[in-house]
């Protein structure tokens, strides 16, 4: 049994920090409540070996142990580990709002069949130090993962374990993201998950945050503001150089939520007039099913049935490996769309080996870019990337969209938790790099006068 396996007891309400300190991936919150376990969030880490090395080693609390999972949304730095907790002995249910369970449909097998491409290229190249490399969970277990997801509404208030009472608020950021509350013996506390922006293109404003009496909130931009400008008005500047000189841009793209905004935006510009209609290509399959929940989810978004039409009239869909190949003997001008967004896996991964060495061509960064990861070497101007084993050259122009993330900034959380009826007892800020999330902290205390904190991992706190 792993160390921090503790007896639970009727009337105890804690809270344990089992991811996201410090970093801005691997999602996952114990809360005991009585008798109870109840996890928030069941995260992938990414970014770093020694994180990702996380994924692979002993749960820091038996699985069987834990009664319910709420997910606030589905992307894999909040879901990611749910079919490996599953597949470790976790029978119980996993809450979240209808949309977040139609994502996670499409993300987790996927995700899955990725980590087992992986193992098999890794097994072919002999890259591994393992042999055989497995992958950290197969297709077979995501599947059986998503039998244990139960959709509920937002603002339905449901429980998840006895004596708890819980309830999902919408937080704009992708379809279905959510904050949840969960209320105990008198006692709430809540969690951000991610925090979307009031003025997002494609998504709503977050809710007004819940009377709570602890609040868990992430920090992604906690240092950082984000700037006015539009991210039409910026990503049309880059578009328009590259294309005049008919490179190619290839924009990696978070398959959920930003690959959306991108095409949208893209789609707009060019139905306006101010982009040359260039062939625009969507290659990434899970992207492309995402889109599809645009049109079964339209209270979720901002988009109309003529904005959906007309991306979809626009954009091709890259629809085969084959075609994925033949992209890559292309030339410009043309805009290729392709997950991952951090450029940590996926069909990208191929156009950047293609296009990245070419002066005039552009690699388009859209979104966080967590460290460790492909996509922060190069916004940070690395000039090679490591890809399948070969060592790429970065000759291509690289442009980082400042106004393209779909986390609110420090100005925006502050905000969101001024909007709290009444001041917590105390926030504790999660979710960001160090730097981040401790800018964040001294900003709660400093302007809004509260009590804040900057767990560490694994770090436990008794919620009296």
């Amino acid at each position: 049994m792993p160390t921090s396996d503790t007896q639970t007891t009727p009337g105890r309400f804690q809270l344990q920090f089992l991811g996201a300190n410090a970093t801005v991936t691997g999602s996952r919150h114990l809360v005991t409540a009585g008798s109870s376990r109840i996890l928030v969030d069941c995260g992938l880490f990414q970014g770093y070996k020694p994180l990702r090395l996380r994924n692979w080693a002993e749960f820091p609390v038996d699985p069987a142990s834990i009664d319910a999972v709420l997910l606030t949304h589905a992307h894999l730095d909040h879901s990611g580990y749910l079919p490996r907790l599953v597949r470790s002995g976790f029978r119980g249910k996993v809450w979240c709002t209808e949309a977040t369970r139609s994502l996670c449909g499409i993300l987790l097998p996927d995700s899955a069949r990725l980590l087992e491409e992986e193992a098999e290229h890794a097994n072919r190249s002999g890259s591994s130090k393992h042999h055989p490399a497995e992958p950290l969970y197969r297709e077979a277990d995501a599947r059986a993962s998503l039998a244990h997801l139960h959709g509920v509404a937002f603002d339905r208030v449901f429980q998840p374990a006895p004596g708890v009472h819980a309830r999902f608020r919408m937080q704009g950021h992708i379809l279905g993201a959510a904050a949840a509350t969960l209320e105990f013996e008198g006692r709430r506390i809540t969690f951000s998950g991610d925090l979307g922006r009031p003025h997002d293109p494609l998504m709503p404003a977050p809710a007004a945050l819940a009377e709570s009496d602890w609040v868990v909130v992430e920090s992604t931009y906690g240092n950082r503001t984000h700037p006015a400008e539009a991210p039409d008005e910026e990503l049309l500047a880059v578009l328009r150089r590259v294309i005049a000189r008919r490179g190619v841009v290839v924009i990696p793209a978070f398959a959920v939520g930003r690959a959306q905004m991108l095409l949208h935006v893209i789609t707009q510009l060019q139905e306006t007039g101010q982009l040359a209609k260039v062939p625009v290509y969507l290659n990434s399959p899970m992207a492309a099913s995402v889109s599809g929940l645009y049109r079964t989810f339209p209270r979720l978004h901002r988009l109309d049935a003529h904005a959906l039409a007309a991306m979809e009239r626009n954009v091709h869909v890259v629809d085969s490996v084959e075609a994925s190949k033949a992209l890559n003997r292309r030339k410009g001008p043309m805009i290729i769309v392709s997950a991952s967004g951090m450029a940590t896996g996926g069909r990208v991964l191929h156009h950047l080996l293609a296009f990245a060495p070419e002066p005039r061509n552009a690699i388009v960064l859209c979104g966080f870019q967590a460290g460790g990861t492909r996509g922060a070497a190069l916004a940070a101007g690395q000039k090679q990337l490591r890809i399948f084993g070969q060592e790429v050259p970065v000759g291509a122009e690289v442009v980082q969209l400042a106004a393209g993330s779909a986390h609110a900034d420090g100005d925006e959380i502050l905000a969101w938790l001024r909007s709290a009826p009444t001041p917590p007892r105390k926030v504790f800020v999660t979710h960001g790099e160090p730097d981040a999330a401790d800018a964040l902290r001294a900003r709660i205390e400093h302007e809004l006068g509260w009590p804040a904190h900057f767990p560490e991992y694994l770090e436990q706190v008794d919620l009296a």
